[in-house]
């Protein structure tokens, strides 16, 4: 095949190349049409090229290659140690550029590797996107697998895979599988997604759905939030309503509207729900703070619960020197040593050693040691230690009044 070579700091002007194209450093090509080359397109250096330019195969090395129109490869792109800017389109089957690839209009691969940053103005569709910097895409993204190592900065995705090893921020769309990110992910719109697992700092910014979320620091949702599990190590707050399976929080987690939970709920720290809280199991270690709380299982309380209009569970207990204020309503109520409640109704509620209650209604009720109580009504027995202490006399009924919840 015949090549034809465009000499070092060359202008000329083209248009059909039957063969291959080389061009060496400082070159400046003038479009008459479309450049169209039959063979391999190689730069050795910097060039210009003012207006569109096909070919079947496209190489550059050790400079920035500047192309003013469209880009269409019939093959392979590779630009070694180079820079790559397109002002039009971009369409070729492999994309692989060492330094920066710059495109201002659609561009279309099967695959795209950049070791160096990525800048899109519109579309991009791809099978797999791979970078070693930063990926920064105005338009929407098309793809399977998205990877980089520095930053991302996505309008509107509809990708399978997004894995960074940094930051991110999307635009909001979906991610059908999984989100992976080092650093901090945010996403400004909409959010659907399989899974999302954040080192550091994960904010939704409106409403969010999706599978397992794991977070390591702080997670922040401006809107509802759906999910499967929700684990964050540290701190979390819901602008709107949440509702999933399970969840465990280590710190501090707060939801200014309800959480609904399938299954599970542990928090380590506190937890504030402005409306209703319910689940099948409740497991805290300091506070609980809600309008209402509701559980079908059991519910373990560590330091203090407090609600507006009570909390309900098959089973309630409030663990040493605990605090609660709010009735509480349960199967079984157990108020270990030392703790301090109000109104309690129950099937059978227990005050252990020194443990404090306004007024008891329960079928069975037992004070242990040093357990007070202002008022006791019940409707099968009631057993009181010789120096627990209950200030008006027990009092036995056929029936217990409606109980609260």
């Amino acid at each position: 095949m015949s090549e034809m070579r465009i000499p070092r700091g060359a202008e000329v002007r083209l248009g059909a190349v039957d063969g291959d194209l080389r061009a060496e450093s400082s070159v400046r090509i003038t479009a008459e049409g479309t450049v169209v080359v039959s063979g391999q397109a190689r730069f050795d250096g910097s060039a210009e090229v003012i207006g569109h330019f096909e070919c079947a195969r496209f190489r550059a090395d050790d400079g920035t290659v500047v192309i003013s129109g469209d880009l269409v490869v019939h093959e392979d792109v590779e630009a070694r140690d180079s820079t790559l800017e397109i002002g039009g389109a971009l369409k070729a089957r492999r994309v692989d550029v060492d330094r920066k690839l710059r495109v201002g209009g659609a561009a279309e691969a099967e695959r795209f590797e950049v070791g160096g940053v990525l800048e899109g103005a519109r579309t991009l569709t791809a099978k797999g996107v791979s970078v070693g910097g930063k990926f920064h895409l105005a338009g929407r993204l098309e793809a399977e697998s998205v990877e980089a190592g520095g930053s991302v900065e996505l309008a509107d995705v509809s990708i399978d895979t997004l894995e960074v090893g940094g930051t991110v921020r999307l635009g909001g769309g979906e991610v059908r599988r999984s989100i992976e990110v080092g650093g901090r992910f945010r996403s400004a719109g909409p959010l659907k997604f399989g899974s999302i697992d954040v080192g550091g700092l994960a904010e939704f910014d409106d409403s969010a759905t999706g599978g397992s979320i794991e977070v390591g620091g702080l997670l922040t949702a401006s809107k509802d939030l759906t999910f499967d599990q929700l684990e964050i190590g540290g701190v979390g707050r819901i602008g709107g309503n949440g509702t999933g399976q399970r969840a465990e929080i280590g710190g501090k987690f707060d939801v200014r509207g309800s959480l609904t939970l399938a299954h599970a709920l542990e928090v380590g720290g506190s937890i504030s729900v402005r409306e209703v809280l319910s689940g099948e199991r409740l497991e805290i270690g300091g506070s609980l703070d809600a309008r209402r709380a509701t559980f079908s299982g059991p519910v373990e309380i560590g330091g203090q619960v407090s609600t507006q209009e009570g909390l309900k569970a098959a089973r309630i207990r409030l663990e040493r020197k605990s605090r609660a204020r709010g009735p509480l309503v349960g199967d079984t109520v157990e108020i270990e040593r030392g703790a301090k409640v109000e109104d309690v109704y129950g099937g059978v509620v227990e005050l252990e050693e020194r443990a404090e209650a306004r007024r008891i209604f329960a079928a069975q009720v037992r004070l242990r040691e040093s357990a007070v109580a202002d008022e006791v009504t019940y409707t099968q027995s009631v057993e009181v230690s010789a120096d627990a202490r209950v200030r008006s006399p027990p009092r036995k009924v056929d029936t217990l009044p409606p109980f609260p919840l």
